[in-house]
């Protein structure tokens, strides 16, 4: 999948809402007034891409037979392989913006449908028509709300999406071009943002489109709220899934439920565009927590929140344990050749000579070798020269996106079968974690490239061996 940033996000911008009392500057001097011109924006959170491959375009050193190993991919392990350049990146930070856009509702009429066209002309106006039958519809005006800001993510590339996602297969394979089924909605969600302390951000389905609207057809799940109001799903849902204990050491994955169009939680339907919806979850609300997922169904984001990302490791300990690692001069134990972890500004291409290479089914980490093929088994399939075991043999790479971690720890597990390096308490919680895939399946993947997760426990404990000396 692709994620595109708007590079005016959390900027003047406001071509999603315009209104005249919005125009000149506001200070910073009191929770919830708009930033003096200079002063660093409120952030709100980032969103974090898990991670599908797209196959690299142009023949590496593996394919040329310099160095034997798998063809390379770009991930969004940290970023693209082409750097996070312009509406292109793999994590997109929400920021408080100079003037709020947010909107919310405010009168509801009754229409004939064939006059709803009609009543939604006026561009200005944000609106969610509902379509009960061919001759009856319901229309849900919304107002300018001067406490948050909106953030719209989907599929669609026009002005009035912050957020532009595209879709691969999981483990690589892109789906972009004219040809291609996205199953991502051209406005798949939006998310408000309160301007004042503490910042709560809240996801809803669906996005207001060129026209400041929102259809849901006669198709569409929908339905009237006990209070007399409209609510509804989109055609594949928006899921969500909060960590229990939070996102930290303590973490364990929580229950997927839907979100509607007004915010409210639902359990899962049968599949993911049925026409009937879930039953009301009435203690669970849409707030986002750190570390919530968003499932778009062929992308999902990791919400993290500042407070979060503060306890995340950063760039600077993910290469000091780098270092650390390779300081300790792990051994091949066959080859007794040293190996050592690239560096991440070497990007990832084609394995380095010296890159440690791991048999997925035991652990056991070795330098590159051409023997042990059991082709009987299936193309990757090698027999460790330890103990012999028969699996897969990857090479080993660090995981770079900080954001995906729980903890700081010494990366001393890697997921099966793509080999990407992490904490253990990392590496236990996303292999317990199942993902939404398709119209109603659940896989645990990597969240560094995306790759689904196999073995009993879907990651392994790396066993290297010291120097001999």
């Amino acid at each position: 999948m692709v994620l595109e940033g708007n590079p005016e996000v959390g900027s003047s911008r406001t071509s999603d809402l315009q209104h005249p009392e919005n125009s000149g500057s506001c200070l910073l001097s009191s929770p919830g007034e708009d930033a003096q011109p200079g002063e660093e924006p409120i952030k709100y959170g980032e969103l974090i891409v898990l991670g599908c491959c797209e196959e690299g375009g142009e023949e590496t050193e593996a394919q040329r037979g310099e160095v034997p190993g798998p063809r390379a991919h770009s991930c969004y392990n940290g970023c693209l392989a082409s750097g996070d350049k312009g509406r292109r990146r793999s994590r997109l930070a929400l920021s408080r913006r100079p003037h709020a856009n947010g909107v919310k509702p405010d009168v509801m009429h009754h229409i004939s449908t064939p006059l709803v066209s009609k009543a939604l002309s006026n561009r200005g106006q944000h609106s969610i028509s509902y379509t009960l039958s061919r001759s009856h519809s319901v229309i849900v005006e919304y107002t300018h709300d001067s406490d948050t800001d909106m953030f719209q993510i989907g599929r669609s590339t026009e002005n009035m999406i912050d957020f532009v996602v595209t879709d691969t297969s999981p483990g690589g394979g892109a789906t972009e071009g004219p040809s291609a089924q996205s199953t991502i909605s051209r406005y798949a969600c939006r998310i408000l943002c309160d301007r004042r302390p503490p910042y709560t951000a809240r996801i809803y389905a669906a996005g207001f489109d060129a026209s400041s609207n929102i259809f849901l057809g006669e198709r569409a799940a929908k339905w009237r709220t006990p209070d007399g109001l409209m609510d509804g799903l989109t055609t594949n849902g928006v899921l969500v899934m909060h960590p229990a204990g939070g996102f930290s050491e303590d973490s364990a994955p929580g229950v997927w439920r839907e979100i509607s169009v007004c915010g409210n939680v639902y359990t899962l339907r049968d599949s993911r565009s049925a026409q009937q919806r879930g039953k009301l979850v009435e203690n669970e609300s849409n707030v986002l927590q750190d570390g919530s997922l968003i499932d778009l169904c062929g992308a999902t984001l990791l919400w993290r929140t500042p407070a979060g990302l503060l306890r995340a490791p950063t760039l600077k300990q993910l290469e000091a344990q780098r270092q650390e690692a390779n300081a300790a001069r792990p051994q091949c134990p066959v080859g007794l050749s040293t190996l050592a972890f690239p560096s991440p500004a070497r990007g990832r291409t084609a394995p380095d000579k010296q890159q440690p290479w791991v048999y997925v089914r035991c652990g056991h980490v070795h330098g590159y070798h051409g023997w042990g093929c059991r082709r009987e088994r299936g193309p990757q399939e090698r027999e460790c020269p330890l103990c012999r075991l028969v699996g897969p043999y990857v090479p080993l790479w660090l995981g770079q996106e900080a954001g995906l971690c729980l903890d700081p720890g010494p990366p001393s597990h890697a997921f099966a079968p793509c080999g990407h390096v992490c904490s253990e308490k990392t590496a236990r919680y996303w292999a317990q974690t199942p993902l939404p895939h398709g119209t109603h399946a659940f896989h645990a993947a990597c969240p560094f490239c995306g790759a689904w997760l196999t073995g009993e426990h879907g990651c392994i404990r790396l066993i290297f061996q010291g120097p001999l000396d």
